[in-house]
Parts: C-alpha cells; structure tokens; sequence
C-alpha cells in the first residue's frame, strides 16, 4: 500500500474512525490506521474501496469478521462497510454511546465492542 493511498484514506475519513468516530485527536495511545473492510484473507485488496480508517478497538475487534450474530436477531448479519454504506442510516448517538438503527449496526456495535466501557471513557473525556 502506498503512502499516498494512505493518506487519501485518513483524508477521505476526516482523522476519524469509520466505525465509532473516534477521531485521532482522542486516541492518545495509538494512531488510527488502514483497515481492510473485507480483509485479505477473504480476497479483499489494497484497493481504495477496501479500506477505511479505523481506531485499534474497532479494527482489533474486527479482525477478519465480514459478519456476527444479531444481538436480538441471532441471525448472521453482515458488518457495516463504509464505502458501501452510510453511518448515518444504521447508527445514532444517544448521549456517548451508539446505537443501531437495523440489523447491522447493531450486529457491527456488538462484535466491534463499539460502546465499551474504554470507548465511553474516551467519549465522556472528549465532551
């Protein structure tokens, strides 16, 4: 992955996670970094429509998921994918935390461990 497109990714994303909107102002520990939305191992690319910015709680917990099981559903729902979709239509906030709208932002809130106590912390910090 060049430099270049690496620096297209943090501009296209704001300095901002695609998952939780951390931006990197708040991550005081590590940088945000590229994130494969379908991972290599799953045939995804280096391409600029396979990539986001991610914090590392989100892309840790990510890891190589393309899916997980609906927190009410129990049915396999597909995460979020940035490039397809629009943040907007399947989370909200309330308050300092995120809140899915449909099946898969509340299905990528619980495999991203979006609303963690770490996230909130980091949240209510921010303001």
């Amino acid at each position: 992955m060049t430099s270049g497109t690496r620096a297209f990714v943090r501009q296209r994303a704001g300095d901002r996670c695609e998952y939780c909107q951390l931006h990197q102002d708040d991550s005081p520990l590590a940088a945000l970094h590229i994130e494969h939305i379908r991972p290599r191992k799953h045939g995804g690319s280096d391409d600029e429509t396979n990539l986001c910015l991610a914090c590392i709680d989100c892309s840790l917990h990510k890891g190589s998921n393309l899916t997980g099981i609906g927190p009410y559903s129990a049915v396999t729902t597909p995460l979020f994918h940035p490039r397809d979709q629009k943040w907007e239509d399947h989370f909200e906030w309330e308050g300092i935390r995120i809140v899915g709208k449909t099946a898969i932002g509340r299905t990528t809130i619980r495999v991203l461990c979006m609303n963690s106590d770490e996230q909130l912390e980091l949240r209510m910090a921010d303001g």
